[in-house]
């Protein structure tokens, strides 16, 4: 299988025409942002913006050239309904929503502010349909398809239909992306975690009790020692435990409590949650599984415990104990 052109596993593995169309255009939109994240320095389109994001995030002039080449290359799918954007207040309906039509939640450039520093960043989707029965909002556990595109050395696009995850480099003098990464799975135990220290005088005492246990080695309580990671980008921090293990963790604390979380359900949480379980993995709030979180708001924060099953169950058992 590996050597497979996008194309070419898109039609030996999905049987949904109108979904192949989509992810074959979404991942032109990615190869759009990959070309102009490589340029951003050369063209200006570093710095910031004179705008902010529905979260009061600043955003970066790059933030909103993806979202618009994002949002023209599903515009161009006749079968798409609905977007849910991170750089966008309000949900885009792009026309009257049928049974069947997709919804594709996403965020444009995850880790934008990396991008003066050269470090990678990255695109996330998912794909659902409308129904009858539910609003314009998806359902977790009724995921069409779920990626993230991350531009770094090489670009890759990472998918997962439900079964398996694939991850697909881009090929630049080839003009296609190229199956590298056919079967990725996340190791059951860990010895790696990411975490943002720098926010530990807001963790509650269960969060600052699960680091230590990692810190303090094979001396401490979890008995053996843990590397800790932290890139300031959620696709760079997933991707490197979806290639070699790990948990990443961003949790609900003291500063962020009132909002639910820092990370976005729908167009951060989701998507990654089910790549994450299609890996072998699990993906948590710290209570439940993050895919059995009911959507009420399109920009609706969670907290989010990723990876390794072993270590996401640990957690949870720790959180739930306390």
């Amino acid at each position: 299988m590996a050597g497979m052109t996008l194309g070419a596993y898109l039609e030996a593995e999905v049987s949904d025409l109108d979904l192949i169309d989509l992810v074959d255009r979404i991942a032109s939109a990615c190869w759009k942002i990959a070309q102009v994240v490589r340029d951003a320095a050369l063209d200006g389109n570093q710095g910031q913006a004179d705008s902010v994001n529905p979260q009061g995030e600043v955003q970066k002039p790059i933030d909103l050239i993806a979202d618009d080449i994002f949002r023209a290359s599903c515009a161009q799918s006749a079968k798409v309904s609905v977007l849910v954007s991170e750089e966008v207040e309000e949900i885009t309906n792009l026309k009257p929503g049928q049974s069947g039509d997709f919804i594709v939640a996403y965020d444009p450039l995850d880790g934008s502010s990396n991008l003066d520093v050269n470090l990678s960043v990255g695109s996330i989707f998912c794909v659902s349909r409308l129904a009858d029965d539910l609003g314009p909002l998806p359902d977790g556990r009724s995921l069409k398809c779920a990626g993230y595109a991350i531009y770094g050395p090489s670009t890759m696009l990472v998918l997962t239909f439900g079964m398996q995850v694939v991850g697909f480099t881009l090929d630049v003098t080839g003009e296609d992306y190229v199956l590298t990464h056919p079967d990725m799975r996340i190791p059951a135990e860990a010895c790696e975690f990411a975490i943002n220290g720098s926010r530990s005088r807001h963790w509650d005492a269960r969060v600052s009790t699960y680091v230590e246990g990692c810190i303090t080695g094979p001396a401490g309580p979890r008995g053996k020692a843990f590397n800790m990671r932290w890139t300031a980008s959620m696709i760079a921090d997933v991707h490197r435990i979806l290639t070699r293990g790990g948990v990443f963790l961003y949790p609900v604390d003291a500063e962020n409590q009132a909002q639910g979380g820092k990370l976005r359900l729908l167009y951060e949480a989701f998507p990654m949650a089910m790549i994450a379980e299609a890996a072998g993995g699990r993906a948590s709030n710290g209570q439940s599984d993050l895919l059995d979180i009911d959507a009420e708001d399109a920009h609706q924060r969670t907290s989010v415990i990723l990876g390794a099953r072993h270590e996401v169950d640990f957690f949870d058992a720790l959180v739930t104990c306390n």
